[in-house]
């Protein structure tokens, strides 16, 4: 039986959507197929990279549904599509140039004691490393690299951390069960989603204007970054959301990154620390349906973002929050990224070399799957407020995710991974757009229906402003 198909990819698949908290018996209307053996690794990762797409696609059929008054519409998952999507960063082009993956500073280095890998794509970060390691802001990868050998792994951990930059050592599966962060987020469920506020009338949605278009006429305020949250927007803005990015004009972001998960989107700036800032995302609120954010815990409470808050002023809302690490323990409020998180939780240990080389997954799969597992969360919640009524809150963190990953989806490919592999050419298509010919890999969201491309291409960032259509 090949990687996914069968009971395999029916326990990942029910897993996720007991999650969720849909009905378990709408899964059968789920079909599988496309070319298999795709993302090889040690770890299940394909199986989770098909589960995170199949329930996203059956909470966009139960919506579908439910605004219709019609039956649930079938799903389709095909794993080249899956697996081209988990890669979208890199498969992109832009006027036949590829996206920069990482900067050279951030990388695996070996240490004193084993390896620890840093983050630093960003320039603050790239400084803030540097500052830490008492080296010059000059200073390139073999400055570095003499400065962490000799050092031990956790002690650059911490003081990295301590200076505001990112390195996480590399640690064993159980080295980190151990450790009071993998004790903390193993103590959760992959995700949560539950009514914040059940005193909120029901919000039924009118049919969708436009057919196969489940979110239509809804609006959703994206505050967050990288990949995880903006793929999740990104899929919203395929079901025929309106979402609209906002950034703070003061932090550094990547055009490159917005080029890959931009697409169907609009994007503004707005500096909340500012009334007039505060003033625009106060009407925009007023008007939206949804809010997904995506930084540390407790980052956006100064700016009156809590769930509690939010759903204070907008009653009936949906609340998605992201984080690294979770809500709680001694991480909980660090920064982090899947490749870190990869490190940390001893996915990397697995995918190593017998040397003891860290390796890494296939795809940022913690970042896509975690990312495909929001959507659908918000997706499942619109159902339940347009019955029941309420706020909503769903949270979910990379580190959950990859707790998934390690212990609870079957294995079922032998260890020894192969190279990757990704998705062929028909899963990829060529849009031009404002930044240029986009060579970019089609959603992998399917059921009948569902339109197979976005409605419009990204475009610059901070570009729009500051209002709904």
């Amino acid at each position: 039986m090949g990687q996914g198909h069968g009971d395999t990819v029916n326990c990942g698949t029910g897993q996720a959507w007991a999650a969720l908290g849909g009905d378990p018996d709408l899964t059968g209307r789920i079909s599988y197929g496309g070319p298999p053996g795709l993302l090889p690794a040690r770890l299940p990762v394909g199986a989770l990279a098909r589960a995170t797409v199949a329930v996203c696609a059956l909470a966009a059929a139960e919506l579908a549904a439910a605004r219709d008054g019609g039956p649930l519409p079938a799903v389709r998952v095909d794993d080249g599509a899956v697996a081209t999507a988990f890669a979208s960063e890199r498969h992109l082009r832009v006027d036949g140039r590829p996206l920069t993956a990482f900067a050279p500073l951030s990388r695996f280095w070996r240490t004193a004691d084993g390896w620890v890998r840093t983050h630093a794509n960003y320039p603050h970060h790239r400084a803030r490393l540097l500052h830490a390691l008492g080296l010059p802001g000059t200073a390139g990868a073999p400055e570095v690299e003499g400065e962490l050998a000799g050092r031990r792994a956790a002690e650059i951990e911490e003081t990295v951390h301590a200076a505001g930059g990112l390195a996480v050592a590399a640690r064993r599966p159980e080295e980190w069960a151990a450790h009071p962060q993998g004790v903390a987020s193993a103590a959760h469920p992959l995700l949560t989603l539950g009514p914040l506020d059940a005193a909120a009338p029901p919000r039924p949605l009118p049919p969708a204007g436009r057919p196969g278009l489940p979110a239509d006429g809804l609006r959703v305020l994206d505050l967050t970054r990288v990949i995880a949250g903006p793929v999740a927007t990104r899929t919203l803005a395929l079901l025929g959301a309106e979402v609209l990015r906002i950034d703070a004009p003061q932090l550094p972001e990547s055009q490159e990154a917005h080029s890959d998960t931009g697409f169907g989107k609009r994007s503004t700036a707005l500096d909340l620390g500012t009334r007039a800032g505060r003033a625009a995302f106060e009407e925009l609120l007023a008007g939206a349906d949804v809010v997904v954010t995506g930084y540390r815990p407790g980052a956006l409470d100064r700016f009156g973002l809590t769930p509690e808050a939010l759903t204070e002023r907008r009653p009936g809302l949906v609340v998605a929050r992201l984080s690294a690490w979770g809500d709680d323990g001694p991480w909980g409020g660090r920064r982090g990224f899947d490749s870190l998180v990869q490190v940390a939780t001893g996915i990397a240990a697995v995918e190593g070399d017998p040397d003891g080389t860290p390796g890494t997954l296939p795809a940022q799969a913690l970042d896509h799957g975690t990312g495909y597992l929001l959507a659908a969360a918000v997706l499942r919640a619109l159902t339940e407020r347009a019955r029941a009524g309420g706020s909503f809150l769903a949270t979910l963190a990379l580190v959950r995710t990859a707790h998934w990953l390690l212990h609870d989806l079957p294995a079922v490919l032998p260890a020894g991974p192969a190279g990757p592999t990704f998705g062929p050419a028909p899963y990829l298509r060529e849009t031009d757009g404002p930044l240029g010919r986009l060579r970019h890999a089609l959603p992998p969201v399917a059921f009948d229906g569902c339109p197979t491309t976005w409605a419009t291409p990204p475009g610059p960032l901070a570009a729009d402003p500051p209002v709904w259509r």
